[in-house]
């Protein structure tokens, strides 16, 4: 059987696992073991049960459950509140006004987060009740909420990194350092939108009568200095060299701890909460990427992807005509699967193309979030809907389209990447000088 046709059926089976409503850990460990057993001569149980082994004690990955569990407690704390309050009096006067609170509320909160969803539902839990409230557009309220929670995805830590970090085996340090710039690219563009929009038709945006001085707006900052701490305790210690991801997820989790405890709104009922969503979140990736290392593994028996990379290698397609065609496949894949999901699944037949044109693997991995973030707000599987719908009762594709712009902002945030890489590659490039 030639290559084509084997992956024709392996990609077939997957399909139809998959629509057949299967645990996706447990579609990818199936189409493995048909892969390995059908199309080499190896022994499938015991390559099955020494991947399972060797993949499950990755040190990397200890980073994972941290980070969510650091997630988890902030989500359930007054913290998340603060945020609001202290944002709101800076943003009253600038085009948009509190619009922006959706951005950069999406933006701070992501960075001690790592989760698109948990943002989300987070930010939008405060702003959009109050937004609406004010008479702000349901528009703009729904498409700055579902396009800015796309940002827990990449800015620093990102659980998404962490997870194609361990599946490529790359640096993670150096992938959340490559996340720092793209993230603030987005922030401009996403706030850009707004005052845009708010420029061209001022009619928009409700009147704020509530004037604020400086000292009260310095007053009101006060409720954004923890979360300030935790995201310099984090981020900060792995830029400067003092930890490792996984060191600094187990400092942001005892600061999470600390600052919920003080802020008198956590509890041990609300800390065993966090815990066991932590775990449950954990225990999902956990297995997917279990049946992704299987499935990569099996797929090098079958010389699949070292054929596939040559055949790519003989077409001499240059880096930007490849990147087009895998931005379209990922876009369509990720109308049906979930970021973690899409990227557990390519990464194994992706990387040898993607190294054999020459692209860096941890400028491609940034690449691979900004378009998993298109996903997430993208019908009919796009998470950040999901969450918005279940938080707002609006018909999610009204949401899908009052996140669609911010769906192409992304999509010019990956030209803008690709024409100058040296947004992703300068950090990582210095830290590593």
């Amino acid at each position: 059987m030639t290559d084509p046709m084997i992956a024709t059926v392996l990609l077939g089976l997957l399909i139809l696992l998959l629509a057949a409503g299967v645990w996706v850990a447990v579609a990818l460990t199936i189409v493995g073991l048909v892969a390995i057993t059908l199309f080499s001569n190896a022994p499938a149980e015991l390559i099955m049960a020494t991947t399972f082994w060797g993949h499950s004690h990755t040190w990397e990955l200890t980073a994972l459950p941290l980070f969510i569990l650091m997630g988890e407690i902030l989500l359930r704390s007054r913290l998340s509140r603060d945020m609001f309050s202290g944002l709101a009096p800076w943003l009253g006067r600038a085009p948009g006004r509190l619009l922006h609170v959706n951005v950069f509320g999406c933006a701070i909160f992501a960075a001690v987060s790592g989760s698109s969803a948990a943002t989300a539902a987070t930010i939008g839990r405060m702003s959009v009740p109050e937004l609406t409230g004010r008479g702000y557009p349901e528009n703009l309220i729904i498409g700055t909420l579902a396009g800015s929670a796309t940002l827990g995805l990449l800015i620093p830590p990102s659980i998404i990194l962490i997870v194609y970090g361990v599946a490529t085996e790359q640096s993670i340090a150096r992938l959340f350092i490559a996340g720092i710039l793209p993230g603030l690219m987005l922030i401009a563009l996403f706030a850009g939108y707004v005052a845009v929009r708010a420029l061209m038709n001022p009619d928009l945006i409700p009147t704020e009568t509530a004037r604020t001085t400086f000292s009260e707006k310095l007053h009101a900052s006060r409720s954004l200095i923890p979360v300030g701490l935790l995201i310099c305790g984090v981020i900060g210690s792995i830029y400067a060299g003092l930890a490792s991801p996984t060191d600094a997820a187990a400092l942001g989790v005892l600061l999470s701890i600390g600052l919920a405890w003080s802020s008198g709104s956590f509890s041990w009922s609300l800390f065993w909460q966090a815990v066991l969503s932590a775990t449950r979140t954990s225990c999902m990736i956990a297995f997917i990427l279990l049946g992704a290392a299987f499935l990569s593994v099996a797929m090098g028996f079958t010389g699949l992807p070292r054929n596939l990379a040559t055949w790519i290698s003989d077409m001499n397609l240059s880096p930007h005509i490849l990147l087009m065609a895998l931005t379209l496949f990922f876009i369509v894949l990720g109308c049906f699967l979930d970021g973690i999901s899409v990227v557990v699944l390519t990464t194994s037949v992706i990387m040898p193309m993607v190294t054999a044109v020459g692209i860096d693997p941890i400028w491609f991995g940034i690449y691979l979030v900004i378009v998993v973030e298109m996903s997430q707000i993208t019908p009919p599987v796009g998470f950040n809907l999901f969450v918005i719908q279940g938080l707002t009762g609006i018909d999610i594709l009204r949401v899908a389209k009052a996140a669609f712009p911010f769906f192409l902002l992304l999509l010019f945030a990956v030209v803008l990447i690709t024409i100058f890489p040296q947004i992703v590659t300068y950090l990582p490039n210095l830290m590593r000088n």
